[in-house]
């Protein structure tokens, strides 16, 4: 069987091509594009939808990237569309998604994606696992957009050290091979940029705890350097790490700045560390209030007005 026995392919909306007239235009429909990641997720605007339960394949930029949208929402014509002709389940679709994104590396630029290469791959039978592990309902992790559009380009905005916008510590666990027990207490946190940072858990010891609601920034390791993280509760941090913390911080808020902070780490490497005067001296723009201070509230709003944030 190929993928055109199970869909109608066609093109994106092409009202969508050029964006610019969709500038202060937010709204509830998500439009969806030709990215890689955050299931193409271009922004939401004030725009009727025209899809729902379709599989969207990028035909520029990320290049035969596929995603399935439950949802009801627009897609550009960036991307191919493809429509069940017959109800297909949420499970099958997901999986056929897989199987489209096993594809991508036949396309490139001078061998496009096509509606005509999309409806002509074979497919296999669907497995018996597909349907018997029913996806969960996430929906309730959108949050309802706040009449309230947050808007960062009409504040005023200032730069700050970060030295003494926080008060710095370092971690305090030099090897945690000597050091740690493995077990299932407490985070070891080391120079990591992925999975913010976590090593792995182990027994916790009260010499080597570090307390949570704070920034980490790692100052040295390679491939790492950088980078900022959030950590919520305690945890056991690498000395490679310097911890910034400030009274107002918290998670909606930390997230503002560690996204401000990734501006930054272009300037460092496995052979410039961030840590001590550096660190203490890299500056940041911050949004301020009346006063002419960080206007922590605003960065917390702003977080949280933004879709799904609710599952922070």
């Amino acid at each position: 069987m190929k993928l055109k026995n199970l869909f109608t392919i066609e093109y994106g909306q092409r009202d969508y091509t050029s964006k610019a007239f969709l500038e202060g235009r937010k709204g509830l429909t998500p439009l969806i594009s030709s990215g890689a990641s955050n299931n193409g997720f271009f922004g939401r605007f004030d725009i009727t939808p025209k899809y729902k339960r379709v599989i969207s394949v990028a035909r520029t930029g990320s290049v035969g990237w596929s995603f399935y949208h439950s949802y009801d929402c627009c897609i550009d014509d960036n991307c191919i569309v493809l429509l069940p002709k017959e109800k297909i389940s949420d499970e099958k679709m997901l999986y056929l998604t897989l199987l489209i994104n096993q594809d991508r590396y036949r396309y490139m630029y001078g061998r496009q994606v096509t509606p005509k290469r999309l409806g002509d791959i074979e497919l296999p039978g669907f497995p018996s696992f597909v349907d018997v592990h029913k996806l969960p309902d996430v929906s309730k992790l959108q949050n309802v957009v706040n009449d309230k559009k947050l808007l960062i380009k009409n504040n005023e905005w200032k730069q700050f050290r970060l030295e003494p916008l926080f008060i710095f510590e370092r971690g305090k666990c030099g090897s945690a091979e000597k050091l740690l027990e493995k077990g299932d207490e407490i985070s070891y946190v080391g120079a990591k940029k992925e999975d913010n940072g976590f090593m792995y858990k182990v027994v916790r010891d009260k010499n080597y705890v570090t307390k949570g609601n704070c920034i980490v920034f790692i100052g040295d390791g390679q491939g790492s350097v950088g980078y900022s993280t959030y950590q919520e509760k305690d945890f056991i941090g690498s000395t490679t790490l310097s911890m910034g913390r400030n009274d107002n911080l918290n998670k909606y808020n930390a997230l503002f700045i560690i996204t401000l902070l990734d501006k930054e780490r272009f300037k460092y490497s496995f052979g410039r560390k961030w840590n001590g005067e550096k660190l203490k001296n890299t500056k940041i723009k911050l949004p301020v209030d009346k006063d002419g201070n960080p206007d922590w509230q605003f960065m917390e709003d702003y977080i949280k007005s933004l879709p799904y944030s609710a599952s922070i």
